[in-house]
């Protein structure tokens, strides 16, 4: 199994289009050691030729632009995508889908909860039926494990299985549909096998569960929300602004953080992901930075590429 990271900051990338923090200005001026970032994008290779992506980011199109192994075949119309697997319902999360609605049919799997958020409310989603065949929803009940199809619409040798993370519906989603849906639906880590190898991507973690843990210790790599590094962050730097566990993201640092959560887990490869143009330890030469490598932690890079 394949993995490559075709994005790896929070909503609005880095730098941020419209943000004038300390990071965003360092990275533009040239006095910041870091990467410019992309929006969160996993890509998953089971098979040669065949990819899964892991949510669809608003910078999908680019990203697969950027990559020549996202080229098409010589047909006239044809992906190496074969499947989305969605963790929420997150605009960050679905945006991308927009963009493979180009006639292209795909497998779509997701919570049910979340396909009738993008399909009863937000009608634009609607799109996706322009193929022939339309796009395929499929199921993803939480805590079962399910086969993914691949481009010759067969099961291949990975498997799935959402993981509850205790998180709540978007903004956006209405109040009516709010209460007749399983809040265990809203927002899933995806733990991905193939034979004795296993996957965790979780780039939100509203730290309301624990299951996630679990899932950590028996995974070979786990890609855990790296998203802010403390939990007053937005507060701090703008002088206004929710926390990051308000807005349903375990912060990296401080008690109950992500980093003291796992202190004693050791075990695989430990990568942060979805981090937001904030987070300090995007500068690589931040005392933040130093002591997540030093706690053995990795922070993912657009272009990061690992197999299993």
């Amino acid at each position: 199994m394949r993995v490559k990271v075709l994005g790896s900051a929070a909503g609005g990338g880095f730098p941020q289009w419209n943000c004038g923090c300390a990071n965003c200005r360092g990275l533009r001026a040239g006095t910041l050691k870091g990467r410019p970032r992309t929006q969160a994008q996993l890509a998953v290779s089971p098979v040669a030729g065949s990819w899964i992506l892991l949510n669809a980011s608003p910078d999908l199109r680019q990203q697969l632009l950027n990559d020549p192994e996202f080229a098409p075949p010589e047909r006239l119309r044809s992906t190496p995508v074969a499947s989305v697997i969605l963790t929420s319902a997150d605009l960050d999360c679905v945006l991308g889908l927009l963009h493979l609605r180009e006639f292209q049919p795909l497998r779509v799997y997701s919570t049910p909860a979340v396909r009738r958020v993008l399909c009863e409310e937000n009608s634009f989603f609607r799109a996706l039926e322009r193929s022939h065949p339309p796009v395929t929803w499929e199921n993803l009940p939480v805590n079962q494990r399910v086969s993914i199809g691949h481009a010759a619409g067969e099961k291949t040798l990975v498997s799935c299985r959402a993981i509850p993370l205790g998180g709540d519906f978007p903004d956006y989603v209405s109040e009516g549909l709010r209460r007749i849906l399983s809040k265990h639906e809203t927002v899933v880590g995806l733990e991905l096998a193939q034979g004795e190898r296993k996957l965790f991507y979780a780039p939100s973690l509203p730290g309301r569960a624990n299951d996630w843990k679990k899932s950590v210790a028996s995974s070979d790599v786990a890609m855990l929300d790296g998203t802010f590094w403390t939990d007053d962050e937005l507060s701090h730097i703008l002088g206004h602004g929710r926390t990051a566990k308000e807005i349903g993201h375990l912060p990296l640092s401080g008690v109950g953080g992500l980093l003291e959560e796992l202190k004693d887990m050791r075990n695989g490869r430990r990568i942060l992901i979805h981090l937001n143009n904030t987070n300090p330890a995007l500068d690589e030469e931040s005392a933040a930075s130093r002591a997540l490598r030093d706690a053995g932690w990795e922070i993912a890079y657009d272009g990061m590429e690992f197999e299993l």
